[in-house]
């Protein structure tokens, strides 16, 4: 049977606010998803788009949004990007040095209304992060090291892709495995086949002559 596999096209690579807010136009009906990905110069050095924008994006467009806090610390931000318009909400278990605080982080997303999920850098092993699995919506896995656009997938993530949906599976969990870092078209078939739902795309999207065709090329892996 053929999987359906979701999109979600990243504002990463747009360095200009607004052609994010033309982007999200652009690509509501097409993608599934908008990724906001949300530095705040602290978790990461790069500092990039707020819960204003995101609002902003949420007021003129459609499309669902699936926010990426790579944020030090953002169990104090969840409610502003609940109440500015977030679908999907998604934190790093790197950022918590208290990780009774990703517990709550967790539950307070779930209280806001949104979905919740946990990313995790590539250097961060299943095991850490297997007592959160119960309470998710979605498990972002990074194929690359967060904080930057255009770094190339590693391809040892793969085996952590068929860990959790093997875990998914023996537990009947329910939660959608993402991928984000260095997705195109040369690997979308094998991290598909390895039981990820939602491929996000950063470069490979926005870069292309055609992104809609950039985009159904995904959804049809």
């Amino acid at each position: 049977m053929k999987k359906n596999v979701l999109v979600s096209v990243s504002t990463d690579p747009i360095e200009n606010f607004q052609d994010i807010v033309d982007y999200a136009k652009e690509m509501q009906g097409i993608a599934d998803f908008l990724h906001c990905d949300v530095m705040d110069g602290i978790f990461v050095k790069r500092k990039t788009i707020n819960a204003q924008l995101v609002n902003n994006v949420n007021a003129n467009s459609l499309i669902m949004l699936d926010v990426h806090l790579m944020c030090d610390e953002p169990l104090k931000n969840i409610a502003e990007y609940a109440k500015a318009g977030a679908n999907i909400i998604t934190v790093h278990y790197e950022a918590f040095k208290d990780k009774n605080r990703l517990q709550k982080c967790i539950e307070e997303i779930h209280n806001c209304g949104c979905l919740a999920g946990l990313a995790f850098n590539p250097q961060t092993s299943i095991n850490e992060i297997k007592i959160y699995l119960y309470n998710l919506d979605l498990v972002l896995v990074m194929g690359v090291m967060a904080g930057a656009s255009g770094q190339k997938f590693m391809p040892e993530v793969l085996e952590k892709i068929k860990e959790l949906d093997k875990i998914r599976l023996n537990n009947n969990f329910s939660y959608k495995i993402e991928v984000d870092g260095g997705v195109n078209l040369e690997n979308a078939q094998e991290i598909v086949a390895c039981g990820t739902d939602i491929l996000v795309s950063g470069s490979f999207v926005f870069k292309s002559k055609d992104k809609i065709k950039a985009v159904k090329s995904l959804q049809n892996i």
